[in-house]
């Protein structure tokens, strides 16, 4: 293992950054953290996978839907831990508790319910035919709404609930962290790599309504901390990427740009451009026609899903869009 080079795979660059995937982003930073060094890949087939991210290097890799995540099995399989000093500090473990949960709640009722589609086009179906896409959107905010609890009754209180539990972990942290470079001790954790993911997706891709990107806003010790450390630990110039199911075909970072936004934010630009085109390989047309076949399976068995809904039950993800200023994918 120590001699062979990892490769993370995520959904692909956007919004400045290497993924915005609240999943990916921290096992990114938890890399960097680490100095490890790997490739970077993109998976965009399968947005709804819950093995995306996932680590491999050889025959050995580590699922996002195992054992409590790649930064878990990381550091079980003794690839790298940079929790060993904090395992048993009960206030570290506090914090991370309430970025993982409290936070992550937050983040996700914003990008589905509380904003419009863009983002989470953007992050998870762009690159998907627009009624597979389309289906797995409200497929998806179905099933946030089911992960919360939210329903037509209590909608407004889970919501009130959200945004109290999101002021009271930001004060908190914003307290620990101080004037200091990291949350607890003197080098990142996975704490860092957990919080740091989730204050800049909610910086860079929450639209600028957004209540979570306000509040952060009023923490400037939180924004100089996200601001230095992305700006230390996210390239510049980001190695190529290449798609996850093939090593055949590979693309080319453009040249970074960086243009200001509100609150001192910069973009990174890393969108990919393709090679000329050449001969496909027997494996890569054997991989498309699977990959055909899958997508049109995926097609029937979500619209199977929405029919056993029920009518009202489908009325009521659209009415709920209209409200919170959802439509369909364009």
């Amino acid at each position: 293992m120590e001699e062979s080079r990892l490769t993370l795979v995520t959904t692909k660059p956007c919004f400045g950054l290497p993924t915005a995937c609240p999943d990916c982003l921290p096992v990114y930073f938890y890399l960097k953290f680490a100095r490890l060094p790997f490739d970077l890949c993109f998976h965009s087939t399968f947005p709804d996978s819950d093995q995306i991210p996932y680590v491999e290097s050889d025959s050995y890799v580590a699922y996002n839907n195992e054992n409590g995540g790649v930064i878990n099995r990381l550091r079980e399989d003794g690839i790298v831990d940079l929790d060993s000093d904090y395992h048993t500090i009960p206030e570290w473990i506090s914090m991370k508790a309430m970025v993982s949960s409290w936070l992550v709640d937050a983040l996700v009722y914003e990008l589905w319910i509380a904003s419009d589609k863009k983002s989470v086009q953007k992050i998870y179906y762009s690159d998907l035919a627009w009624p597979i896409g389309t289906i797995l959107y409200f497929k998806q905010i179905h099933a946030v709404k089911s992960q919360l609890g939210i329903t037509n009754e209590n909608a407004e209180r889970i919501e009130t609930e959200i945004y109290r539990r999101a002021s009271i972990a930001y004060g908190a942290l914003s307290t620990q962290l101080g004037e200091d470079s990291y949350l607890y001790g003197d080098r990142p954790s996975s704490l860092d790599a957990l919080f740091l993911g989730h204050l800049l997706i909610a910086l860079q891709a929450l639209p600028e309504t957004s209540v979570l990107k306000s509040k952060i806003l009023n923490f400037s010790n939180l924004v100089k901390y996200t601001e230095k450390l992305s700006a230390e630990f996210i390239d510049s110039s980001p190695e190529s990427a290449v798609p996850a199911w093939s090593k055949v075909s590979s693309f080319e970072g453009q040249p970074s740009s960086s243009t200001k936004k509100p609150g001192g934010f910069s973009n990174w630009s890393s969108k990919p451009k393709t090679k000329p085109k050449k001969e496909r390989s027997e494996e890569e047309k054997k991989f498309r026609r699977r990959a055909k076949y899958f997508l049109g399976a995926q097609l029937i068995s979500v619209l199977v899903f929405l029919s056993l809904l029920g009518g009202s039950d489908v009325g009521e993800v659209e009415y709920d869009g209209d409200d919170d200023g959802v439509d369909y994918l364009n």
